[in-house]
């Protein structure tokens, strides 16, 4: 019979071996590139380490270790996509506008696990709050906003807006998440019928734009044409100016040497004035001679003089070349 010592030792021997592969096997474990892990000490839990690799820590049940992950989570508000199909729940994102109209806003946002001991113990469903937070955020803007807003140029706002409102409340709330984005999907009305009437205020409105930007444009290239004939005419006006300016100066000058020249011999000053004048008044007048008797008698014929001798200088030129 086999003595009760012997069966002690048996024991002994067997709980030293499981003591000791339990030793083995749960004072070590490992961390991929994107995993976080949280080392809880009897319960109590502590950050552990995010780098990756092989880590020792003390035998269970003094100490266990939870992992969770480092990546980028999206959270789908209004709608599920799976496998390249997505299923929607109006339902959800229906809201009311700040100027009382019904739209349907769909909304994806994008967070991480940024405090991963308060992600698992500070809330019993860290990602039912972050749905419900987000719920409230976007019901929240979208009911202080315009239609036009939410449908058209005010969506970029409205994101910031229920981005800034939601990580408030998330910190608040202190789950251990950070928002990185939000992005509004797909904002509707909730019929066909309101959808086109809004659709025709949208033309509309994009028409009218167009047209006053379109008068604008003509407005601006009319003013700039003004602006360049005023600057052409006051050039103009200042080139005749100065040109009239050194005329007069011009003419001053002449006078003063006709006027030193009468000073100095007034009758043929005088003459030459006179005829000087007949020149520019009378250049293709006829010479003729009036009789002491009253009659005029064309005495000489000059013009033509003149010409005919022009044309056999011309001809005379043109023999000897």
């Amino acid at each position: 019979m086999v003595s009760l010592k012997r069966i002690y030792i048996i024991v002994a021997a067997v709980l030293l071996i499981i003591v000791l592969a339990l030793a083995a096997f749960t004072t070590w474990y490992t961390v991929d590139e994107s995993e976080q892990a949280v080392i809880l000490t009897f319960g109590d839990a502590k950050e552990g380490t995010s780098e990756p690799g092989l880590h020792f820590k003390l035998p269970w049940p003094i100490q266990q270790v939870e992992k969770l992950s480092k990546e980028t989570f999206s959270l789908q508000f209004g709608y599920q996509e799976q496998e390249g199909k997505i299923q929607e729940f109006p339902a959800e994102t229906k809201m009311i506008t700040g100027d009382e109209n019904i739209v349907l806003a769909d909304l994806v946002v994008q967070w991480k696990i940024t405090e991963p001991t308060k992600y698992l113990y500070n809330s019993v469903d860290p990602k039912e709050i972050l749905y419900d937070t987000t719920s409230a955020s976007l019901r929240s803007i979208i009911g202080s906003s315009k239609i036009d807003d939410a449908l058209t140029s005010g969506k970029a706002e409205i994101e910031a807006d229920v981005r800034d409102l939601l990580s408030t409340l998330l910190k608040k709330y202190d789950i251990g998440v950070s928002i990185l984005a939000v992005k509004l999907q797909d904002v509707e009305l909730p019929n066909d019928e309101v959808r086109k009437a809004f659709t025709n205020v949208t033309d509309a409105r994009e028409t009218m734009n167009t047209k006053i930007n379109e008068a604008k444009k003509y407005e601006n290239k009319r003013l700039n044409e003004a602006e360049g004939e005023k600057e052409a005419i006051i050039l103009n006006a200042e080139g005749d100016k100065a040109e009239r300016i050194e005329k007069a100066r011009g003419d001053v000058a002449v006078f003063d040497k006709l006027y030193e020249g009468y000073q100095t011999n007034p009758g043929i000053t005088k003459e030459r004035l006179i005829l000087e004048t007949l020149e520019q008044v009378l250049p293709e007048t006829e010479v003729y001679i009036m009789n002491d008797d009253g009659n005029t008698l064309k005495y000489f014929p000059i013009r033509p003089l003149e010409t005919k001798a022009e044309e056999d200088t011309k001809k005379g030129s043109e023999n000897n070349g």
